[in-house]
């Protein structure tokens, strides 16, 4: 049986599962191929399971749409952020030379990269709408290096799931799974519209993920872990799924 008529076979399953007799038997079938969301439980974790068992079989290999220079916009919006600390206010004292991403968790190479390390990579450029939960948005043109090139110097393991990405804020993070963090529109941006990317819209240093809510492309990333489970890594899915009781999925 095919890639595609294995999907489609499932996607019925959840779908008359979901229609005919209760979400329990649909959560039941995504559990069987491994399409849990982490936040799988409490009264929306059903809803939740379905949504992503889908959206993982229909969509797993489908690109964010990409804009023209014209519709980039005039004014791209630097949503409301947490006061610097001083870490940050050194680190920008120096032009951010001194800036690093740190990769460990289930790797083969854990390592450390310089954003001129990042810089002299494969060089990637799509211009995106990143949209708010809040209800605004904006198109921009984004540059930097594909996650994935940054996960395959480093040797993710078989086994590894999930990706937890850290900004310097201490409380701010977030995680994806691998089809999102393998995804070639997933960047490690450092650019955006022909410059370096501004403070305010997340420099030096953010995730873009287009294919999901904005509150998943994390400002000023430090750290990522690869791992196998999200358990351990704090009360909650991240600050923005914690504080604002957001999905840990969020696509679009």
């Amino acid at each position: 049986m095919s890639d595609l008529s294995r999907r489609k076979l499932i996607t019925s399953g959840l779908a008359a599962a979901a229609g005919v007799t209760s979400l329990g038997v649909a959560a039941r079938i995504a559990q069987r191929y491994g399409l849990v969301p982490p936040d799988h439980g409490g009264i929306y974790g059903l809803g939740e399971t379905l949504t992503y068992a889908s959206q993982r079989l229909l969509t797993r290999h489908s690109l964010a749409r990409e804009f023209s220079r014209s519709q980039i916009s005039k004014r791209p919006v630097p949503n409301e952020m947490p006061p610097l600390n001083e870490a940050f206010k050194r680190l920008q004292a120096g032009g951010f030379a001194d800036w690093r991403l740190s990769v460990d968790g289930m790797v083969a190479r854990p390592g450390t990269f310089s954003l001129a390390q990042l810089k002299s990579y494969p060089t990637r450029s799509q211009i995106t709408q990143l949209a708010c939960e809040e209800g605004w948005s904006y198109i921009a043109e984004w540059t930097g290096v594909p996650l994935s090139h940054v996960l395959e110097l480093v040797g993710i393991q078989p086994q590894a799931r999930y990706v937890v990405y850290f900004s310097i804020d201490p409380d701010w993070w977030e995680s994806i799974d691998m089809a999102d963090a393998l995804h070639p529109q997933t960047f490690l941006a450092y650019g955006m519209n022909g410059d370096e990317l501004p403070v305010g819209n997340g420099g030096p240093l953010r995730l873009r993920l287009p294919r999901q809510l904005g509150y998943k492309s994390v400002k000023f990333i430090t750290h990522l872990t690869v791992t196998d489970s999200l358990k351990g890594f704090g009360k909650g899915l991240g600050s923005a799924s914690t504080e604002a009781g957001y999905a840990w999925y969020a696509g679009i």
